[in-house]
């Protein structure tokens, strides 16, 4: 148990009918609507008061116009990044977006060309293949090598993979969804290697506040390293703020930052939403004891569940990640396919996970489950697991 806290993450909310992706969205991405939704990765946990207080201050001025970026916005990120993760930065190495996701696929047109190659570390999340091949590139697979459910990184295969086409690498860290933070002596390889080939890496960091275990920004370790990184985050995993669309790119390269600018502002993202500038600060200002008992649920979730899967015998297997509040599961003891294990999930029992293959093809027989909800609605999710695993 909990004690001394000061968030509730044990409360349980009725999400449905809130236009939720994860919960209204069932019928539209899994065929079925009476399924138990563990598959968006945001958390089904409030966003904290220190937040929410303050976009209501904000729209109890009744005007909702185009807003600025602040100092204050920018010094919280700059401290928040300090202060969490020990990476100086400054306001000139940081440019705001209205996503992750649409400024990863502006550094796709950024730093390459048509019929150039992208290489991606699969299993990886799944949106990476989709805007490599929109923006008119080459996706190159770099899997990750599997030692028992913990998953390093194949840099002689990396080595093997790379051509004078090859101009980006897509680094996750940490690595959804196998829950990796590499270490320092990992990044180092990858990065001169990258360095090496003079290819540029996109490093996005946007979990890197719920880890376990020391993260290492990767711009950080060295001036050499940083010349090659353009680095994606946001607070948005973090607080369960995502849905307000804001987040930032930061290179201490200012030819790199620039080369971003010009194609984020050609695609109109650089745009954000009112409350995303609001909350963002409010996050960082005052988030730090949110996020470390945040880590502590999210861990003793973890634990609880390990536990579960060995009291009941269950024929999954997992690690405990060593960040995110994503699990990756499994299946290859049940001697099922693919398809039948994804059946059984819709079917019997009754639950909505990510589809390992949309992760890439090493994802086949594996299924990711997102652990960030109440001790309580992951029994009840954990139970309906085991009607048709046991």
């Amino acid at each position: 148990m909990l004690n001394n806290i000061e968030y509730n993450f044990d409360e349980i909310i009725n999400r449905k009918n809130t236009n939720c992706e994860k919960w209204d969205g069932l019928v539209k991405n899994f065929g079925y609507e009476d399924l138990n939704p563990l598959w968006v990765a945001d958390m089904d946990f409030k966003t904290p008061a220190f937040i929410n207080d303050e976009i209501i201050k904000a729209a109890k001025n009744s005007f909702y116009g185009y807003s600025i970026e602040t100092d204050a916005l920018y010094s919280s990120i700059i401290n928040w990044q300090k202060n969490q993760h020990n990476w100086n930065i400054d306001k000139e190495d940081i440019f705001m977006v209205n996503g992750v996701v649409p400024a990863f696929s502006a550094c796709i047109e950024a730093f390459s060309e048509r019929g150039d190659e992208v290489i991606v570390q699969t299993p990886v999340y799944p949106p990476l293949f989709k805007y490599i091949s929109s923006n008119n590139r080459n996706v190159v697979i770099n899997e990750l090598k599997n030692d028992n459910g913990y998953y390093t990184m194949d840099l002689e295969d990396l080595e093997s993979k790379i051509t004078p086409k090859t101009k980006i690498l897509v680094l996750c860290s940490p690595h959804n969804p196998v829950g990796r933070v590499w270490s320092k002596e990992e990044l180092e390889k990858l990065a001169n290697i990258c360095i090496k080939n003079n290819i540029i890496i996109i490093s996005d960091e946007i979990h890197s506040d719920i880890t376990f275990k020391k993260f290492i920004p990767l711009a950080s370790i060295s001036e050499k390293i940083a010349m090659k990184t353009i680095t994606l985050n946001s607070a948005g995993k973090t607080f369960n703020i995502a849905g307000l669309n804001t987040s930032y790119a930061i290179s201490k390269n200012s030819f790199i930052l620039d080369e971003f600018k010009k194609v984020a502002r050609k695609r109109g993202i650089n745009s954000i939403n009112f409350f995303g500038y609001i909350a963002t600060k409010a996050a960082y200002e005052n988030g730090a004891l949110f996020v470390k008992e945040l880590k502590t649920y999210i861990m003793n979730n973890f634990i609880f569940m390990k536990k579960y899967f060995e009291d009941n015998n269950l024929k999954i297997d997992f690690q405990i990640p060593e960040a995110t509040y994503l699990i990756w599961l499994d299946f290859k003891q049940t001697n099922l396919s693919h398809e039948e294990i994804k059946e059984l999930l819709l079917r019997k029992s009754k639950l909505a996970l990510n589809d390992g293959v949309s992760f890439g093809s090493n994802g086949n027989k594996y299924f990711r489950l997102n652990a960030a909800l109440s001790k309580k609605a992951l029994e009840i999710a954990l139970n309906q697991l085991s009607v048709s695993f046991k």
